[in-house]
């Protein structure tokens, strides 16, 4: 399985950018999939999820500025950012998994599946 993920870039502050998390390998309809992103001199910070049910649950720090949605025939997850701000620059990474339980969504290390990520800079 792999996973891309592309669509990063500068963007001045209140930019809107729309990342693209491509799966191949194999089909994903039944999987979990979500956002991670990594700021210089910070840990991996969860941003967003879809889980098995297409429930989608949302970083507070993201929540009402970005939108995730995923496209189950093109084996593709989107991740739509509004109002971006500079503390939204960041390494961004898109991640899956087939096993992974509710309780740890939010956890980088329960993924077994991780793509490259893409840089978005927003300045201010």
């Amino acid at each position: 399985v792999q996973l891309q993920a592309s669509g990063g870039g500068l963007v001045q502050a209140g930019g809107s950018l729309r990342l693209s998390c491509s799966v191949s390998g194999r089909t994903f309809s039944n999987g979990v999939m979500a956002w991670f992103r990594q700021a210089p001199g910070k840990e991996r910070e969860f941003v967003s999820v879809v889980w098995r049910s297409g429930a989608i649950y949302y970083a507070d720090s993201v929540k009402g500025r970005f939108t995730t949605s995923r496209d189950k025939a093109k084996n593709t997850m989107y991740l739509q950012m509004n109002s971006l701000k500079p503390e939204d620059s960041a390494v961004y990474s898109c991640a899956a998994s087939t096993s992974i339980i509710l309780s740890q969504i939010r956890e980088g290390g329960s993924y077994n599946y991780w793509g490259q990520g893409t840089l978005v800079t927003v300045s201010s």
